[in-house]
């Protein structure tokens, strides 16, 4: 299977190419994005045939029926790393909270987040790859908490590969800053800015479109890549989990073949509810998409209303730091299947230039058809935290914002499956100002030990040894100085 681009070819860059083309060079003609030509048509009886499969068997035929071209033996490499989750058998469990509501357990893997799902597998193929071809990569990671650890954890050492990670400083959580900038890979760069997780992201879409960043990076040898979600390597094992969800709701007896489902998803660069866009398209019988957003509202407000409205608008730091995002990288991928190329590239140039775009009202319907959308904030979810704590379930606060997606947004009395991207250990002092149902700062190591008191839960040891681990990367530069910083982590 073969990629095209979301904005167009500009004549230069190949109309197509392939996947690990895809994966090792992610940046499109005009700034743009891949995605298949075309999506896999899976046959009536895929779901079926896979009632009885492992996680790792299931992704397998799904990858297959991508027809990406990566040897046999390295796709089975990649997804044997999920038995180092939990429960090998079972990476991502689906858990019964309600009657009909499920929780789709996504933060079993080392990193202990929803980010493990796909950067695992996604770093092994592209680390194979780099390898096999005897070339020497840079991988560019922007984070807003999760992508970081798990991009770093995947490429730690890997031959090959440098990795530069740069992360918004103070706006992450402390663990989730403890897991990068201790991190000890001897390929690893960490990088601090001044400025939120849209400076991070921006930086990393200028760089992979600088030419002059990899004229510079092609003087020692070294070609770029990305981990985040503009990389279409991390959006296909994305797709494969809405599939396990409609089967573990099959293997639960709690819902028949064919019975349509809702997902709900905890959203901000709209690359996880992406996945179950093209799960339903791939013939997942999903009812609809739920996204709850944060304070910052704008995929909210895009689906809600066809406008995507940056102008003027403040990134807000909310108790929920991974969907502090106002520029939406997937959104696009979304779009360029709706609107087509020509139309997309007019959307986002507009988005890029003028922090605003309308789509026509025929546009939006469309979209409408796939997404219901609806607004969460801080207190609500400390309250919904509190709420289950009660019923002996610890859910963080990116979780929690599902729940008001369930509340108001389903219109059919259907089961569904909603994501927790992020276990409670990462979020520990919101969760215990909801258990307490106060407002006092606490620190992370203090948290923890009085919620897994509290709640008779266990703090993994991937996350206590995180408070005696040493701090191997300090620098917190300006947005400025980024390039130059990375140049510099590139000649030591």
């Amino acid at each position: 299977m073969n990629f095209i681009e979301t904005r167009g070819n500009d004549g230069i860059k190949a109309k197509e190419i392939s996947f690990s083309e895809a994966i090792l060079s992610p940046s499109a003609s005009f700034g743009g994005l891949y995605v298949p030509k075309e999506l896999p048509k899976l046959e009536d009886n895929f779901l079926q045939n896979h009632l009885n499969s492992s996680y790792k068997e299931l992704a397998y035929d799904i990858l297959k029926a991508f027809e990406i071209d990566i040897d046999e033996e390295e796709i089975n490499k990649a997804l044997d790393l999920y038995d180092n989750f939990d429960d090998a058998s079972n990476p991502c469990p689906v858990v019964k909270i309600e009657d009909d509501l499920f929780v789709h357990e996504q933060y079993h893997g080392p990193t202990r987040a929803l980010k493990d799902m796909a950067l695992q597998p996604f770093g092994s193929i592209l680390s194979s790859i780099a390898k096999k071809k005897k070339e020497k990569y840079l991988i560019l990671a922007a984070t807003s908490g999760d992508t970081g650890p798990a991009a770093l954890n995947t490429f730690k050492n890997k031959e090959n590969i440098q990795v530069a990670c740069l992360y918004p400083s103070g706006g992450t959580s402390d663990v989730q800053r403890l897991q990068m900038v201790c991190e000890n890979g001897t390929n690893l760069n960490v990088i601090g800015i001044k400025g939120n997780f849209d400076d991070a992201q921006t930086a990393l879409k200028n760089l992979l479109a600088s030419k002059s960043f990899k004229d510079e990076l092609e003087k020692d040898g070294i070609k770029l890549s990305a981990a985040n979600s503009v990389n279409f390597g991390r959006i296909i094992f994305q797709i494969i989990y809405h599939f396990w969800s409609y089967i573990q709701l099959l293997k639960q007896n709690e819902i028949t073949f064919g019975e349509k489902i809702y997902l709900i998803v905890p959203s901000g660069n709209f690359g996880n509810v992406l996945g179950g866009f093209y799960a339903l398209n791939m013939g997942v019988p999903i009812e609809k998409l739920l996204v709850a957003s944060n304070e910052n509202n704008i995929l909210t407000q895009w689906i809600n209303t066809g406008t995507y409205d940056i102008r003027g608008k403040n990134l807000q730091l909310t108790k929920s730091p991974a969907m502090d995002i106002l520029k939406s990288s997937n959104i696009e991928r979304v779009i360029f299947s709706i609107c087509g190329a020509n139309r997309t590239k007019e959307l986002m140039d507009s988005l890029n230039e003028q922090l605003y775009f309308k789509m026509n009202q025929n546009e939006t319907e469309k979209l409408q058809e796939y997404f219901s959308a609806i607004e969460s904030n801080d207190e609500y979810g400390v309250k919904i935290i509190k709420k289950y704590s009660n019923k002996n379930y610890i859910m963080d606060p990116h979780t929690a914002t599902c729940i008001k997606a369930y509340e108001h947004l389903k219109e059919k009395n259907l089961k569904t499956v909603m994501y927790s991207t992020a276990e409670w250990t990462k979020f520990s002092p919101t969760v215990l100002n909801a258990l307490y149902e106060n407002n006092e700062k606490y620190d992370d190591k203090v948290a923890l030990e009085n919620i897994s008191k509290e709640c008779n839960v266990k703090i993994p040891n991937v996350i206590s040894e995180l408070f005696n681990s040493t701090i191997l990367h300090n620098d917190v530069v300006n947005k400025e100085d980024i390039e130059s910083k990375i140049i510099e982590f590139i000649s030591s």
